[in-house]
């Protein structure tokens, strides 16, 4: 887990830049351009840290896993998986800096152009989402909801810095996008967003709807949504990323709760006026932390100990988004 994913370090540059760290937005985008150049159709989810491209997955037999765990892989085979939403997480970063006062070169526009044109292309294909589902690829709704929030940016680079690019395609893309996630990722009998197109299942994902600007915090949508999480996925208070029962994934059902989905959860509640909702859930999770402050990927409540990754990137940047949230901190700066 030592490499780069786009996911994490757009979410990382936003945060620093909430902070007035704006220096740092320019040296990623420079690193950027320089891993992906090329074909837009050929960028990854991840890459090493000096933008190492093959990061083959393989196993270490001879090897046990922390307190036994196994097996212990080393590289990710999901680096060659489609993830619609990587690209919308990228344009966001992106789109942050520029909120922030940074200007885009020649060369960073332009990648950002290929990457809407590889978009419009091929949005309406499956994938294997956030969660890098091992199994059959699906059409996730946050994948389609962060591709929405993609050609979002870039509508707005247009119109709001200056930008050249076809902003009235743009715009068409977009609305249909809204449109097929209104027709295909709503459940209308449960008053919910779904986890993905065909099924009755929800996704802590979801809470990043509201968090990407396609739907208001308190929009009645987002608010049923987050009581379908609320009566699905919490468990002794924290919440899983997903019901592993429903077999979507093709892995054994069981898995702990994923901190940083119940610091979205506390973003959300502070967000929609759950205040007090917002607090309560922060100060546990924040108690949670080990004797140096560090959090985990998931937490054993059974057995009062940090699992998975330790320490995360993603569950200590939702935990700043969140205290950001509660404290009113605006989550884009002024440029």
């Amino acid at each position: 887990y030592r490499y780069v994913w786009l996911r994490d370090a757009s979410l990382t540059i936003g945060v620093l830049l909430s902070h007035g760290y704006n220096d740092y937005v320019d040296h990623w985008r420079d690193w950027l351009l320089r891993a992906i150049a090329g074909d837009p159709g050929d960028v990854q989810i991840m890459y090493g840290l000096a933008g190492e491209r093959y990061l083959g997955e393989r196993t270490i037999d001879s090897l046990p896993g922390y307190q036994g765990a196994h097996p212990v892989r080393v590289g990710n085979d999901a680096s060659n998986q489609f993830q619609a939403d990587v690209i919308g997480a990228v344009m966001l970063g992106l789109d942050h800096g520029r909120r922030a006062g940074n200007t885009e070169t020649r060369f960073s526009w332009a990648l950002q152009r290929a990457l809407m044109g590889y978009l419009e292309a091929h949005w309406r294909e499956p994938d294997h989402g956030i969660w890098e589902i091992r199994d059959h690829p699906q059409q996730f709704t946050h994948s389609r909801a962060l591709v929405w929030a993609a050609f979002d940016c870039a509508i707005r680079g247009v119109e709001q810095y200056g930008l050249d690019g076809p902003v009235e395609r743009w715009k068409r893309e977009r609305d249909a996008i809204r449109a097929d996630i209104e027709a295909n990722g709503w459940d209308p009998h449960r008053g919910t967003y779904v986890q993905h197109y065909g099924t009755t299942e929800v996704d802590a994902s979801l809470l990043q709807l509201a968090q990407v600007g396609y739907v208001s915090a308190d929009d009645p949508r987002m608010l049923g949504t987050v009581r379908a999480l609320e009566e699905d996925l919490l468990r002794d208070g924290l919440l899983l990323r997903y019901r592993t029962e429903s077999g979507v994934d093709g892995l054994p059902p069981g898995e702990h709760p994923f901190l940083a989905c119940s610091f979205w959860l506390v973003e959300q509640y502070a967000m929609s006026g759950r205040k007090e909702d917002a607090v309560r859930l922060m100060d546990r999770l924040v108690a949670l932390a080990n004797d140096v402050g560090m959090l985990s990927e998931e937490y054993d409540v059974e057995g009062r100990s940090h699992a998975g990754n330790t320490p995360q990137a993603l569950t200590h940047l939702t935990l700043v988004r969140a205290a950001d949230a509660i404290a009113g901190i605006p989550l884009w700066p002024s440029s």
